[in-house]
């Protein structure tokens, strides 16, 4: 019925991954058997026919078809507003749920009410560990990470990170990353969705930054375990999405001068590095595709953190809103 409590919202956004979704679903479907749930598949825009697809695979899920790619954090925003569950659960077209995992992450919840979003343990195809928690970014820790004092002082408080950190307990930690998320209604109603102006990258990580600003804790369980297929494979090269989020999440979070700080940081250290690659392409022959790639990605990265201010020069950014 209509008016039946629904425990969990899942909400997954399909962008011509039209196999990978069907496969989350199936997952996603077996693993909320019993559960009193709902879920919405919001598809951008996709080419491959995946909104039908889905309509016939699952004629209980609530399509949301886009005309054009409105990018994750506003789809996510379209289906979280029509959302009725007490907890949401976002969850990426390529990640796969192992069995109770989303029960997992709504007991963590129910046992920690001050607890607004949990994660779960993110596995490689080859079921290895995905490193899925990390530290929020800001200048400091730009410092930090390019003059090597995260590496140095790994287990630090302050200068540390998660990297090392083997994830196999509960914790409180500053951010997840969004392949899977579960998160709270009652701070989702109080702080609101996605910024909408993060189109790709760093969206999950303002959001975790302001519902930690009204006062809510962030946590990672491994209690509940999912495979991940998008942080097991990267690419050396540039990728000008997720520094163009990067630069507005720290414009956003540090005002200009911060921005400037961690656009200092980042072409000090890769300078840095540029030099090493380029020993290692002279002293290591052997190592001469890899050291090349790495030093071309240092030598585009020095020329944007130079030249690229496109986010300083917008008007639209210097307002922030929630």
């Amino acid at each position: 019925m209509p008016d039946d409590p629904i425990d969990i919202s899942a909400i997954i956004v399909s962008y011509n991954t039209r196999e990978m979704t069907l496969e989350c679903l199936r997952t996603l479907h077996a693993d909320l058997a019993g559960t009193r749930a709902e879920i919405f598949v919001v598809d951008n825009a996709s080419t491959d026919n995946s909104a039908d697809a889905i309509r016939d695979a699952f004629p209980h899920a609530i399509v949301i078809a886009n005309t054009q790619n409105a990018g994750f954090g506003a789809a996510n925003n379209q289906a979280m507003a029509q959302a009725r569950g007490r907890h949401l659960l976002l969850l990426n077209s390529d990640a796969f749920v192992k069995p109770g995992a989303v029960q997992a992450l709504v007991a963590y919840l129910d046992a920690h009410p001050k607890t607004a979003i949990a994660g779960p343990r993110l596995l490689n195809k080859d079921g290895s560990l995905q490193v899925s928690c990390f530290r929020y970014p800001s200048p400091g820790r730009a410092w930090c990470e390019n003059l090597w004092l995260s590496t140095l002082f790994r287990t630090h408080g302050r200068m540390g990170d998660y990297r090392r950190w083997p994830h196999d307990r509960e914790r409180e930690v500053d951010w997840v990353i969004g392949a899977c998320l579960l998160v709270r209604r009652e701070a989702y109603a109080r702080v609101g969705g996605f910024d909408e102006r993060f189109f790709m990258y760093a969206e999950e990580t303002d959001w975790q930054a302001r519902i930690r600003d009204a006062g809510w804790k962030i946590a990672f369980t491994p209690a509940a375990q999912v495979t991940h297929l998008g942080g097991a494979s990267g690419s050396a090269g540039p990728n000008p999405h997720f520094f163009e989020s990067l630069d507005r999440y720290e414009y956003k979070h540090h005002g200009a001068t911060g921005l400037i700080s961690l656009r200092t940081a980042m072409t000090i250290g890769c300078s840095a590095r540029l030099v090493l690659w380029l020993l290692m392409l002279i002293l290591r022959p052997a190592k001469c595709e890899l050291a090349m790639a790495k030093a071309r990605l240092c030598a585009w990265l020095i020329k944007r953190q130079l030249t690229h201010w496109s986010v300083l020069m917008n008007p639209a950014e210097r307002s922030v809103p929630s």
